[in-house]
């Protein structure tokens, strides 16, 4: 039986890019149908006891450069502790990931969203910045029309109802993967991630 997979990410979120490929790759070998969903981390974190960056206890935050910083290396993925264009709102780059899955499929989408998360946290590019967008479309091989598209209502819309579908999963945080109502959280939850695909 073919597996159907929510993953739920934040467009600006580390976590999201430092897992992102191996997502995609352990997903596809396990022929696993992924729903691509953009999420409002702004939104979920008041409902679920979570801070924003700026107001975590200092600990925590140079905890997390360090946690970083490990698995950047481990991964061998290019990382920016502290990227030029950070924190940066993610609405325009979320809309535009759902439009595309809404129009181009689910595979389009993730090609874009590895392509926004490495460009906040590789390529020192702003993800809200439309110019930035339309080149990332083009990167991709998306049609520059998507970018037009991810401006209406209908398209934030498209998002919200990503976000709204976290907090009835009971996500929390990102990236967060929710197979059969079961939810794993964390880049570093792959390996059951890919546990329960197979299974």
């Amino acid at each position: 039986m073919r597996r159907q997979v929510d993953y739920f990410f934040a467009t600006m979120s580390p976590w999201a890019y430092l897992g992102h490929a191996r997502f995609v790759r352990l997903a596809a070998n396990a022929g696993a149908e992924v729903r691509v969903r953009p999420m409002d981390l702004g939104k979920i974190f008041p409902l679920s006891g979570g801070l924003p960056l700026a107001k975590r206890a200092p600990q925590r935050q140079a905890y997390r450069l360090v946690e970083l910083r490990r698995f950047s290396e481990w991964l061998q993925l290019p990382l920016n502790l502290q990227p030029r264009y950070f924190p940066v709102a993610g609405d325009p780059s979320a809309r535009l990931i759902s439009v595309v899955a809404e129009r181009d499929g689910s595979a389009a989408a993730l090609h874009l969203s590895g392509a926004v998360l490495a460009a906040v946290w590789a390529h020192e590019q702003d993800i809200a910045d439309p110019a930035t967008l339309a080149a990332l479309l083009q990167q991709t091989g998306l049609s520059a029309e998507r970018l037009a598209e991810s401006q209406t209502d209908a398209a934030q819309a498209l998002a919200d109802a990503h976000t709204q579908a976290a907090i009835d999963a009971g996500v929390f945080g990102a990236p967060s993967y929710v197979i059969e109502g079961e939810l794993f959280w964390g880049q570093d939850r792959l390996d059951f991630v890919e546990r329960r695909l197979l299974a």
